[in-house]
């Protein structure tokens, strides 16, 4: 009987070492997988610009609702007019509102790096975006057209993460 429980013991302690060594296996693996994205977001939300493309109360409101986020500092979200669109090539970021930049996609679009996202705002009680805009949008690494106010922060953040790698 001793010589049973001997070999139970020694299978339990085999156990334990799988256990642990799997234990930590998984914790090692979600730290790998889950800090570059966590390091990404932290670095575009503290040292990002984003370029507004919007015009007076559209820029004010855009504005207020990324402060009010409380995720982005005010000094880090510029105004662009239409009259200095290549002044946004600085910018990581491009955020345009449809009704603003309608007559000015190209100069945008031009301006705009791969590595750059742009956001378009275009809430549908202003109206469409007309297809052959969105099969011009559509010709652009990382552009996202968006309907909704809340869905435009959620895709800021995604954009955030998904483009301020850099080798």
């Amino acid at each position: 009987m001793k010589t049973f429980l001997g070999i139970l013991d020694v299978i339990g302690y085999g156990t334990t070492v799988v256990v642990v060594i799997a234990f930590l296996a998984g914790i090692y693996r979600w730290i790998a997988g889950i800090s570059p994205a966590l390091w990404r977001l932290g670095k575009g939300l503290a040292d990002r610009k984003i370029a507004v493309f919007a015009d007076g109360d559209d820029f004010n409101s855009i504005r207020d609702l990324l402060i009010d986020s409380n995720l982005f500092k005010g000094k880090n979200i510029s105004q662009i007019t239409k009259n200095e669109i290549k002044k946004a090539g600085q910018y990581s970021l491009f955020l345009a509102h449809w009704k603003s930049i309608s007559s000015h996609l190209d100069g945008i679009l031009s301006e705009k790096k791969d590595g750059t996202a742009l956001l378009i705002y275009a809430p549908q009680e202003e109206g469409f975006i007309p297809k052959e805009d969105i099969a011009r949008i559509n010709q652009h690494r990382n552009v996202i057209v968006v309907n909704f106010r809340g869905r435009l922060l959620n895709d800021i953040m995604i954009s955030l993460i998904t483009t301020s790698y850099e080798r």
